[in-house]
């Protein structure tokens, strides 16, 4: 890490060289970030990146929700969304207009309020409305494919573009969005629907992943990719892989698709322990998994 040599533009908002990133990462691990940057608005963002050496990685990060950042911390620039791009506004044609720093349970909110059908399953994804965006979140049979009108982005060079859904390339958990790309908006339909029976399912969905999934713990969220025609968890259970630990890193006894850090776990056990499960479920199933968590940074 480099971070004296990095020549930086000016910011409104706030900018952090060796900035803790594991402070609100949910696995609460990894390195810091060389630089975090959390700017004032889109504009601020636009003109820092424009004045940004183009050849300086720029990484978007959410709440972290879905993230192993590795314990040698992440070179370039990372991006953090302010609060001010938290906000959600219903708009005519039963749309919803999110920020990219939205929560996924504000904008299902949104639209239970405005009697708005389909966004429900937002409720069920614990980030933001970037991440989901940027790798095409999913929960209870539905992606954010299936709902999303158009997303605003700010590319790498500073331009600020609105995209249609159908440029983004989706597919299972991806997009095409270029590399250092932020989503800092996006719009959202769904169909006209009754607000009681809207929350009544959000309120179903909150009850599942309350029961099947280890909120209350410092976890990752589902860590490998459904292969076609098999459930993650499943295969990793039929391997043996239920609690499996290496050090303070646990294959999660209640939801073998999740991993855990016990207290004590740095970001290399819990990569290591992914790549163990791995290893079990293709020598058990010949299975290869696809990690879904993404893996920053560089190892120590």
């Amino acid at each position: 890490m480099m971070a004296d040599a990095l020549a930086l533009p000016p910011l409104r908002g706030t900018l952090e060289r060796g900035g803790s990133l594991a402070d609100f990462i949910w696995f609460r691990t990894g390195g810091p970030a060389e630089v975090l940057v959390r700017p004032a608005d889109v504009e601020d963002l636009a003109a820092f990146l424009k004045e940004l050496d183009p050849s300086v990685p720029v990484l978007p990060v959410g709440v972290g929700s879905n993230l192993i950042v590795r314990d040698g911390g992440v070179p370039g620039v990372v991006v953090r969304l302010p609060k001010a791009m938290q906000k959600v506004s219903v708009e005519p044609g039963n749309r919803v207009r999110a920020g990219g720093a939205a929560m996924g349970i504000s904008v299902a909110s949104a639209a239970r309020d405005a009697g708005i059908a389909g966004l429900e399953f937002l409720r069920g994804i614990p980030g933001t409305v970037g991440g989901a965006v940027r790798m095409n979140a999913g929960a209870y049979g539905r992606d954010t494919s299936d709902i999303l009108v158009e997303v605003t982005v700010v590319l790498r060079n500073g331009s600020v573009e609105t995209w249609p859904a159908g440029r983004l390339g989706y597919s299972y958990r991806h997009s095409e969005l270029p590399q250092g790309a932020v989503v800092v908006e996006a719009l959202f339909e769904g169909t006209p629907g009754d607000p009681a029976a809207i929350g009544a399912e959000m309120d179903r969905i909150a009850a599942e992943r309350e029961a099947s999934q280890p909120l209350r713990s410092r976890t990752g969220g589902s860590t490998f990719k459904n292969p076609d025609g098999h459930k993650a968890w499943e295969l990793v259970d039929r391997a043996g892989c239920r609690g499996l630990r290496r050090g303070d890193a646990q294959v999660s006894e209640k939801h073998c698709n999740f991993l855990l850090n016990l207290g004590e776990a740095n970001s290399a056990d819990i990569e290591q322990l992914g790549e163990d499960v791995r290893r079990r479920v293709k020598a058990d199933s010949g299975v290869d998994l696809e990690w879904e968590i993404q893996r920053i940074g560089v190892a120590k």
